[in-house]
């Protein structure tokens, strides 16, 4: 009796379970990475800056020269749960098998059927760019021993169908782990500290914790809320930005009501984490002028002279970006700007204009050390290396 890694894949069912496939595809996000900007969905291609050098995504198209189209299901679920190519080769983290390990072969045959159906695009998938020894087979293995091994995903008996299901979303296909854990110096997830937030290498984005609730827990939040954050990118007293805006866009805007509810009912119920007290910088009487002054002149026409927001434009009066211990999404976005996703329910979307190109390192710092400690608040000051770091 074949085993579950072997059991031969139905074609005849192909067609009736591609569609599931789909859906899958998409709240996995993988078009999003195997796709490059202005390439051909599917037929990879597009760099990732690691710390180790640069990761090219391969090419998932139908292709049976250049794609997976010659692959088994057999073939896929391998790469998928074990993170290893059609011909042995361990493949490199950046595609996060490390979570997609708790993917169901049932899910990934589903998405097999599914990319099969995908117009083939031969295009041969670009050589890694990394630094030596980390484009070595061996050293991946090493790396693999420490900190890989399959995990098949197991719902917890004590637990309900619906909060399983949000489990089964949020660990595995939604690999949400991959940017809100922090990771150590040879880039590996911290896995016991859950989804306790950290820095998105090479992106200079802050992925905050899931679990605090002065960061991004949503223990407090009504379910409507959190539906409506995940399916539209704005809710009426925040809005996602930057890496999670493209994860709305591309993602969780499609998934479905009973999906959506399942990851909320999961995230309402994650254990509280409180987070390290920040060794508190503080600002100057002067700092805090200049600051005043700037946001008066630069930021108060949307956000409000008391930081309550006007209109479709948020309150920074009490916003979780502006006070958490990290201001690298502050500086972020008063440099470069911010702007919610373009979704069903939210198709024209109000943005933040870029200020990096206007206002100086000292002046950022000051207007971003002004809002962290204006209006009752009590966060740490911004410092000038802080946005040097970020720009």
């Amino acid at each position: 009796m074949p085993s579950i890694d072997d059991r031969p894949f139905n074609e005849a069912l192909a067609p009736q379970v591609a569609q599931r496939g789909a859906y899958l595809v998409q709240v996995g996000n993988c078009a999003a990475c195997h796709t490059a900007r202005g390439g051909f969905p599917f037929a990879g291609g597009k760099g990732i800056d690691t710390s180790f050098g640069t990761v090219f995504t391969s090419n998932i198209t139908s292709d049976k020269l250049t794609g997976i189209g010659a692959w088994s299901a057999a073939d896929f679920w391998q790469a998928m749960h074990h993170g290893r190519s059609r011909d042995g080769r361990l493949l490199y983290p950046a595609f996060p098998y490390t979570e997609y390990t708790r993917i169901t072969r049932d899910d990934t045959d589903a998405m097999f059927a599914y990319l099969l159906s995908v117009q083939p695009v031969q295009q041969t998938n670009r050589p890694h760019a990394l630094k030596f020894p980390y484009n070595t087979q061996a050293a991946l293995a090493v790396w693999r021993a420490l900190f890989f091994s399959p995990e098949p995903f197991e719902p917890l008996k004590q637990q309900s169908d619906e909060w399983n299901r949000g489990s089964y979303l949020v660990k595995g296909l939604g690999h949400c782990q991959a940017c809100h854990a922090p990771r150590n110096v040879f880039g590996a997830t911290q896995s016991k500290l859950g989804l306790s937030g950290g820095l998105i290498p090479m992106q200079n984005w802050y992925a905050p914790s899931l679990s605090s609730p002065v960061e991004a827990g949503l223990q407090d939040w009504p379910m409507e809320d959190i539906m409506q954050l995940f399916k539209t990118g704005k809710t009426a007293h925040s809005s996602t930005l930057g890496p999670m805006a493209e994860v709305v866009f591309s993602s969780t805007q499609h998934l479905n009501q009973k999906d959506l509810r399942a990851i909320a009912h999961f995230l309402k119920e994650l254990p509280r984490q409180e987070n390290a007290k920040e060794d508190r910088k503080l600002s100057t009487t002067e700092g805090q002028q200049i600051g005043q002054s700037l946001y008066l002149n630069q930021c108060a026409q949307c956000h409000g002279d008391h930081g309550e927001g006007r209109g479709d434009y948020p309150a920074l009066a009490g916003n979780r970006t502006v006070i958490m211990n990290s201001s690298v999404n502050l500086v972020r976005i008063i440099l470069s700007g911010g702007f919610a996703p373009t979704t069903e329910g939210n198709p024209r979307p109000y943005g933040m204009p870029p200020f990096g190109h206007t206002l100086s390192d000292s002046e950022v710092t000051a207007v971003a050390t002004y809002v962290r400690n204006a209006w009752g608040h009590k966060a740490g000051a911004v410092m000038p290396l802080d946005v040097q770091k970020t720009r």
